[in-house]
C-alpha cells in the first residue's frame, strides 16, 4: 500500500491508497504550530496508526510547501517557518526506520492529476496551483521534474509576460521583487485588482457572482484576470509545450477560465495553432495528499 502525507501549516493529512488508487484510509489532524519536533511525532503517529489499522506496512511520501535544498539537504521556502532549515527527510527516515520521499506540494498535485486524475496517460503535464499563492509542478512520463535547484515549475516568481503600461512595475511580492506573476494571478491578486479599479473590496467569489449578474466592473476585473492568465500560460507553453495544463487551487473553480483563456492564449503562443488543453483537476483538495502517496 502507498501512504501519503500532506504537511500543511494548519493541518496534517494522511491517505492510504492501494496500487489501483483506491482509498483505504484517510485522517486529518491539526499541525503543531511552530513546533518541529511535535510535527515529526504527529506524522509518525499517523503512519503507525494507519499501518496498525490496516495490518501492513506501506511506502511513504510527504508533500509540503517548499523544497529540499540541494546545498544543505534542509527544507527551504516553506511557509511553515518552523520547518525551514531543518533536516526533515533525515529525521523522518530515522524516526520511521524507512526511506521517505518528499516533494513540493505543487509537484504532488501535478503527479496526482498525471497518474489517475484529469491528465492521466498524457506525456507532459503542467499542474498549476492558483490560490493564496501561485505555483506549479511538472510531470514527464509519470515522473516529477524537480531540476538541479529543486525549483522546476516555479512560474509564479517570474515576471508577468508581455506587461502593459499600467502593470509596471507591478505589486511588491513577498520574495522581495516586484511584478511577479503570483502577485497578479493569486486570489489576493484578483481582489487587489478589483479594489484598485473600483474602490470596492470583494472576495473572488463575490467578483465572479457579480459578473454573472451583469455587473460591468466585476466583468472587467475577470476579463483582465483571464488576459493575464492567458499571457502567463502562453509563456509556459512556449517553453515547455505541455500536452495539458491542469488548474488547481481556489481560482480553478472559476468555470469560465477553461473556455475563455484558451480562446485568447494563441495571441502569444509561438505556433500556428495551440493543441495544449486547459482542464480542471479531478481530485480537488485531495490531489496533494494523493500525489504524495504516488511518490
Amino acid at each position: 500500500m502507498r501512504m501519503g502525507i500532506d504537511l500543511g501549516g494548519t493541518k496534517i493529512e494522511i491517505i492510504v491508497l492501494d496500487d489501483s488508487g483506491k482509498e483505504l484510509l484517510r485522517r486529518r489532524v491539526p499541525t503543531p504550530s511552530g513546533n518541529y519536533a511535535a510535527t515529526l511525532q504527529t506524522i509518525a503517529a499517523l503512519v503507525h496508526d494507519a499501518e496498525t489499522e490496516l495490518g501492513q506496512q506501506g511506502s511513504l511520501g510527504i508533500g509540503t510547501p517548499g523544497a529540499l535544498s540541494k546545498a544543505t539537504g534542509f527544507l527551504k521556502n516553506s511557509n511553515s517557518m518552523a520547518l525551514n532549515g531543518q533536516p526533515i527527510l533525515q529525521d523522518l527516515e530515522a524516526l520511521l526506520q524507512r526511506k521517505v520521499a518528499i516533494a513540493n506540494d505543487a509537484n504532488c498535485f501535478a503527479l496526482s492529476e498525471a497518474t489517475d486524475g484529469a491528465a492521466a496517460g498524457l506525456e507532459v503535464v503542467f499542474g498549476v496551483i492558483l490560490g493564496t499563492g501561485v505555483g506549479a509542478g511538472i510531470v514527464v512520463n509519470g515522473h516529477v521534474l524537480t531540476g538541479p535547484n529543486g525549483i522546476a515549475g516555479e512560474w509564479g516568481h517570474n515576471p508577468l509576460p508581455w506587461p502593459e503600461a499600467n502593470e509596471l512595475p507591478g505589486p511588491q511580492c513577498y520574495c522581495g521583487r516586484q511584478g511577479c506573476t503570483e502577485t497578479f494571478l493569486s486570489g489576493p491578486g484578483m481582489m487587489q485588482l478589483h479594489r484598485r479599479e473600483t474602490g470596492v473590496s470583494l472576495s473572488t467569489e463575490e467578483i465572479v457572482a457579480r459578473a454573472k449578474q451583469g455587473d460591468a466592473a466585476s466583468e472587467h476585473s475577470l476579463q483582465t484576470y483571464e488576459n493575464r492568465l492567458a499571457r502567463s500560460l502562453a509563456h509556459v507553453i512556449n517553453i515547455l509545450d505541455p500536452d495539458v495544463i491542469v488548474l488547481g487551487g481556489g481560482m480553478s473553480n472559476i468555470e469560465r477560465l477553461y473556455t475563455n483563456v484558451p480562446r485568447i492564449w494563441g495571441n502569444w503562443v509561438f505556433s500556428d495553432r495551440v493543441d495544449t488543453r486547459l482542464v480542471k483537476n479531478r481530485f480537488g483538495d485531495s490531489s496533494g495528499v494523493r500525489g504524495a502517496a504516488w511518490l
